[in-house]
């Protein structure tokens, strides 16, 4: 078995054996990358001779943690001292980041390697990875097709077997849309559990940094070593983290799971439809037991997301402005031609959308209209999840309404963009965990991997890893490879 093929857990356990080394490990995906990179464009910096250095120092030294000498690759969104943090935009090309963000001194900690930094929608806003200032990457199932996004470089880095675990971000589906078009396993957690510090922000009240890993066991072990409290991010929950991997065994018996009625709607593939229930007949099967719910609001989150996202966001952006970092006009008029110029020439088409409308809808006479409105709904969202949760102990539903589509399908169309996040955005709205794991493939357009969505309450974690455990060792779906690589 090929060293690039092999999980997280399977490396960590092998290299604390001394059966291999992490040079070894490092060598092995930097020969792949060097194979499929050219095709997949996963990755905008590739970290080849410092992850060369930092495992030979692992494999120097004595076990530091759990992921001792394993390779992980970053989203180009997180801060790593010494590296680029351009986010995917011509704003900050140039940018070297001056300090490391909480999760990286946490995988530090842990003894992971840092291979490199995958590509991603610009600012991580975007369904499919094609809003990047720098290249587009391609889905390893269908080249001419996306990988989801924004966190698409990493899932599909993850799907290629260029990394053996990755980080992404999630602000309205952006780690569990593209892991479930890759075929490979997307968790975010639940608001407050993993510290946003070093996070470059979209909108504030809703990112999270959650893995994509090629199991549920590598899932539940990279979150240990991310989750828990930080003095450098006040919105971090001070919970204890329990053992994620102790639980992950116990098999879905006597768990009640819902589906909600409002997530299997016209327009979905049909396919993927049957793939969902087909999933949940199999939890049943191991003696869950599967509940009708409603989740009435659901048809309002796109709309409030949208409000409430792009509102966030025209304030976090509002620093990138040529004066400190990044990007700078040439030869400005005075300070406002700067500020302008540098702006409209720095951020991509997206971005610049998405400011205005989050300028707008902040601006007098339409924050009350506008934004206000929105957090209501946001409100009886979470409202609706918490009564659901009354009635079972995690919901059911489809990742994504359609496999992936190609490259370009939908770049004219921005609402038809925005809608391919129908089915996640609902759960960052009310900060609820969720996770996404493949249920089989869509097969009239290709080979296509879908993914089942099992959303949990809020530290709700070690249910849904146990529940999507459980499936995942049930059915053969996550050990399947891209043919095309």
């Amino acid at each position: 078995m090929s060293l690039h093929t092999w999980s997280l857990f399977q490396a960590a356990e092998a290299i604390r054996r001394k059966e291999v080394s992490s040079t070894d490990l490092v060598k092995a995906l930097l020969a792949r990358m060097e194979k499929v990179e050219p095709r997949v464009q996963a990755f905008l910096h590739i970290n080849a001779e410092n992850a060369l250095e930092q495992a030979r120092l692992c494999d120097a030294g004595s076990a530091k943690g759990l992921l001792h000498g394993v390779p992980v690759a970053l989203k180009d969104i997180l801060n790593v001292k010494g590296q680029p943090c351009t986010c995917a935009s011509k704003i900050l090309k140039g940018y070297i980041a001056p300090y490391d963000a909480t999760t990286v001194v946490r995988l530090r900690e842990a003894g992971a390697v840092l291979l490199g930094r995958t590509n991603m929608d610009e600012f991580a806003m975007g369904s499919s990875t094609e809003n990047s200032a720098y290249q587009k990457t391609h889905n390893p199932w269908d080249l001419e097709r996306i990988p989801g996004g924004s966190s698409g470089g990493s899932a599909a880095a993850v799907a290629a077997d260029e990394c053996l675990a990755a980080l992404g971000t999630d602000t309205g589906g952006s780690i569990r849309q593209p892991a479930a078009l890759c075929g490979c396993v997307g968790l975010k957690p639940t608001y407050g559990r993993v510290s946003r510090f070093g996070l470059v922000a979209f909108a504030s009240s809703l990112d999270q940094i959650g893995p994509l890993t090629k199991n549920v066991r590598d899932a539940a072990l990279l979150l240990g070593v991310l989750a828990g409290k930080d003095p450098l991010d006040s919105t971090t929950l001070p919970d204890a983290v329990p053992d994620y991997m102790n639980t992950l065994e116990q098999g879905v018996k006597g768990l009640r799971l819902g589906l909600p009625r409002e997530y299997f709607v016209d327009g979905m593939d049909p396919e993927v439809e049957k793939l969902i229930r087909a999933a949940a007949g199999e939890l049943q099967k191991q003696g869950a037991e599967i509940v009708k719910i409603s989740l009435p609001h659901t048809p309002h989150a796109v709309a409030a997301y949208y409000v409430i996202a792009t509102a966030e966001a025209s304030a976090n952006l509002a620093r990138f402005d040529g004066v400190r970092y990044g990007y700078r006009a040439n030869d400005p008029v005075d300070l406002l031609d700067m500020y302008g110029r540098t702006r409209a020439e720095g951020f991509g088409a997206e971005v610049k959308r998405r400011i205005v409308l989050g300028t707008y809808v902040l601006s007098s006479g339409y924050h009350d209209a506008c934004y206000l409105r929105a957090q209501k709904v946001r409100t009886l969202i979470r409202h609706d999840f918490e009564q659901a949760f009354q009635k079972c102990d995690a919901i059911l539903t489809p990742t994504s309404p359609t496999p992936a589509f190609k490259i370009g399908e939908k770049t004219e169309d921005p609402l038809q963009m925005y809608l391919a996040d129908i089915f996640t955005i609902a759960v960052n709205l009310a900060g609820i965990c969720g996770i996404s794991v493949p249920c089989g493939f869509v097969k009239n357009v290709g080979k296509l991997p879908v993914g089942l969505q099992i959303l949990g309450p809020s530290l709700g974690e070690e249910t849904i890893l146990r529940i999507a455990r459980a499936y995942e060792q049930a059915t053969p779906w996550h050990k399947e490879k891209p043919g095309l690589l």
